[in-house]
């Protein structure tokens, strides 16, 4: 048997998960939270888990991980409802169970060589950024700048943040507050007209900051990025623009989540050609340069 095949066996765990909560935001965003032992102790930035909604939907959807707790157990998600299944996930309350099978997938591996990074997210790309910031916040090894985009309020606080941030527009003066308590810079852009935040689209602001930065800085950055395709293009675009490497977590519809349907490949481009990967297990993090070549 394929040695690649087997590389996930025995690191998913299929677990009936308790849900501790569930949170309503602003332009019809919800935060999940669920007890999940299993899952929570292997999550990692940029792996994801395959829900049921609701006992007459067969179909589990993939949400990607935004915080794993391995002390409590505890797993969350930010997603939208967009479509039938995910609308029953919204309706699920303290104490339902709802089926959890995760982690899956290979997340990001920062390069130590490439200590600065620069992560780039937008709306529901949100959580694995969110995730790896919170995951690095006390590794001495990196430094993490992280831009959000969004064109409805952000699901968490914001604040005017503590410090500038140089090489960033003076508009985009708002920060995370739960960012700026672990010491991770952050900046916000939006189209909406939110306050803080950069009038725009987060590569641009993603741009901005590139734009400013010398060649030794740039020497140092590694790209990080979740967000929809377009966005991903964007970015992979400023990748090679700036020649700096990226790795981008791929949103994808897929129905098995575990690699045997194959229904979520996509063309990667490798040296011998087009592979079909599975985003599933072969991502969902891929190299920029694989995934939208120059």
């Amino acid at each position: 048997m394929n040695t690649e095949a087997r590389a996930h066996r025995g690191t998913i765990a299929l677990e009936d998960a308790c849900v501790l909560s569930q949170q309503r935001f602003d332009g019809n965003q919800f935060i999940l939270r669920v007890r999940a032992p299993r899952c929570a102790q292997r999550a990692t930035p940029g792996s994801f888990a395959h829900l049921t909604c609701d006992t007459s939907i067969p179909m589990r959807r993939p949400l990607s991980i935004m915080r794993a707790d391995a002390d409590d157990g505890s797993v969350e998600f930010l997603y939208k409802p967009v479509g039938h299944g995910l609308a029953q996930l919204a309706t699920r309350e303290a104490d339902d169970i709802v089926s959890v099978l995760g982690p899956i997938g290979h997340g990001f591996d920062p390069d130590p060589k490439r200590p600065m990074i620069l992560a780039v997210a937008g709306g529901v790309g949100i959580p694995p950024v969110y995730f790896l910031a919170e995951t690095l916040r006390d590794d001495a090894r990196f430094a993490l700048l992280v831009l959000l985009g969004s064109e409805v309020p952000f699901p968490f606080p914001t604040t005017v943040r503590d410090e500038s941030i140089t090489g960033l527009p003076p508009s985009a003066s708002h920060a995370i507050v739960d960012l700026e308590r672990w010491h991770v810079p952050s900046a916000l852009a939006s189209n909406a007209g939110l306050e803080g935040c950069y009038p725009g689209h987060v590569p641009d602001l993603a741009r901005a900051w590139l734009s400013k930065q010398s060649g030794d800085v740039l020497e140092r950055v590694q790209i990080v990025s979740c967000g929809p395709e377009a966005m991903l293009r964007a970015t992979a675009a400023l990748a090679h623009e700036f020649d700096v490497p990226a790795a981008l977590a791929v949103e994808e519809f897929m129905a098995c989540g575990v690699g045997g349907c194959a229904g979520c490949i996509v063309p990667i481009h490798t040296p011998d050609g087009i592979a079909m990967k599975r985003v599933c297990v072969d991502g969902p993090v891929f190299d920029a340069r694989e995934l939208y070549p120059a």
